[in-house]
């Protein structure tokens, strides 16, 4: 492959921190052959706050998408033996829908249409400031969350499941009878994890009535919540003193 750089620095001001809904950091798998250009993107990514992880051959990266299960993919094109198109096919062929950003040479016409007509969603043109492939990715990942979203009647905050169409919640395989008021309670902690909620939101929300001292009832159903999600397991709801309530992932 052709020696290309990058260039510009990360960006010192930053968008808000990106995450995945329970909180934990985005996933991203960078694959290159040249050692120096995978350096620079795992560096400005983490920045970013994210878990990176290269590889520097198709068949490595293969590897790495089965281990690893990363939210997006930063591929190169031109990489000896198994290149990065064939990557993707065989990974759209898997039905692994990862969304991919395509490195390609500079002003190479064919290699873009060739990703984008393989399956990719993105690519950037070497050589690239860095700043351009993390807002690429930025939007990559917040397009796939929505479309999920979307999608998909499941909430997940860590290994715990919440669907809003069966009413049906377990957590790590293991179901959890809830009444509807413990289901709802439940749900608007799971759609604010790791957000502090105070007791007049959640009566507002929960029981639609301003907050008048009626704290015990919220105090009592989070009570009631927390022996049937934390019995026996690392506790996920946690009580912020003087602020309010906040569900997250356990042990993040």
């Amino acid at each position: 492959m052709r020696n290309m750089t990058s260039s510009g620095s990360a960006a010192s001001s930053r968008p808000a921190p990106l995450t995945k809904p329970d909180g934990s950091p985005i996933r991203v798998l960078v694959v290159d052959d040249e050692q120096s250009l995978t350096d620079l993107l795992r560096m400005a990514l983490r920045y970013e706050g994210w878990d990176v992880r290269t590889a520097a051959d198709g068949h490595a990266a293969l590897a790495a998408v089965r281990d690893f299960r990363p939210d997006a993919l930063v591929l190169d094109v031109m990489m000896p033996g198994l290149d990065g198109l064939e990557v993707l096919h065989r990974l759209r062929a898997q039905n692994d829908d990862t969304p991919v950003l395509f490195l390609t040479a500079k002003d190479s016409l064919d290699d873009r249409l060739a990703g984008l007509t393989a399956g990719g969603d993105d690519y950037v043109t070497k050589p690239f400031s860095l700043e351009e492939v993390v807002a690429r990715l930025r939007g990559l990942i917040r397009r796939t969350a929505l479309t999920s979203a979307a999608n998909t009647p499941i909430i997940s905050v860590g290994d715990l499941e919440l669907n809003e169409d069966s009413y049906e919640v377990s957590r790590a395989g293991d179901t959890i009878e809830l009444t509807a008021t413990e289901f709802e309670l439940l749900r608007y902690l799971m759609r604010n994890p790791r957000r502090v909620l105070s007791k007049p939101q959640i009566l507002d929300r929960v029981w639609s009535y301003d907050f008048d001292g009626r704290a015990s009832v919220v105090e009592l159903y989070i009570s009631y919540l927390r022996k049937k999600v934390d019995a026996g397991r690392e506790p996920m709801i946690h009580t912020v003193r003087g602020a309010g309530y906040m569900i997250k992932a356990a042990g993040s």
